[in-house]
């Protein structure tokens, strides 16, 4: 993360989650079907962004569809929104995902390296094709040639529109969650990130 993301970031929360006493029927509907955390509560993200109903209602089928119903491998998926969490700063998508990735098989080596990008030694083609499409995309918000043709190798046309439409989605939710200062849930890990942030 850059010092200018660090110098905009919010000291305290902009908005904060829904209460529970504040949900009309309309916002438990929405909530419903939204994923649960260990002691059943819904995500910070969900209750902060169920505040636009109308917006979380149409958010929610294609965030799903990138995230569960999508067609690439679940350990490609997440190295990207890591690197992407990392790229833009967000702590709370870092923490939020570094449980999927390792329950994809993203491995504590490979997690350790996403934040020294592309040129780390240790990755494999593939992954290191992944890690500079995310950087390109963050930076440039297209990919090279070199990188498009080494990920062509590997994936299909579908899957390649999917690469870039998800390093988007996770950019507009780290976008969402840095500018309102959503809160990391107790519990989940922020290791790895914030320590290596400040002077990247």
């Amino acid at each position: 993360m850059s010092q200018r993301h660090e110098a905009a970031r919010p000291t305290r929360p902009r908005l904060t989650p829904l209460p529970e006493a504040q949900w009309d029927p309309r916002t438990r509907e929405l909530l419903a079907i939204a994923p649960r955390d260990p002691g059943g509560g819904a995500p910070n993200i969900f209750t902060t962004l169920v505040r636009h109903p109308d917006l979380y209602e149409r958010f929610m089928p294609f965030g799903g569809q990138l995230l569960v119903g999508g067609r690439l491998p679940g350990e490609v998926r997440e190295l990207l929104i890591l690197r992407t969490a990392w790229n833009t700063g967000s702590r709370y998508e870092w923490g939020r995902h570094l449980p999927l990735a390792r329950a994809e098989g993203v491995t504590d080596a490979d997690i350790d390296r996403v934040g020294e990008g592309p040129e780390a030694p240790g990755w494999t083609d593939l992954q290191r094709h992944l890690i500079r499409a995310a950087d390109e995309l963050n930076r440039d918000a297209t990919m090279s040639d070199a990188t498009w043709e080494g990920l062509a190798e590997h994936f299909d046309e579908a899957e390649l529109i999917e690469i870039v439409m998800l390093v988007g989605q996770y950019h507009m939710v780290a976008y969402f969650l840095n500018a309102t200062g959503v809160e990391l849930e107790p519990g989940f890990d922020g290791t790895g990130f914030a320590e290596g942030q400040a002077g990247t």
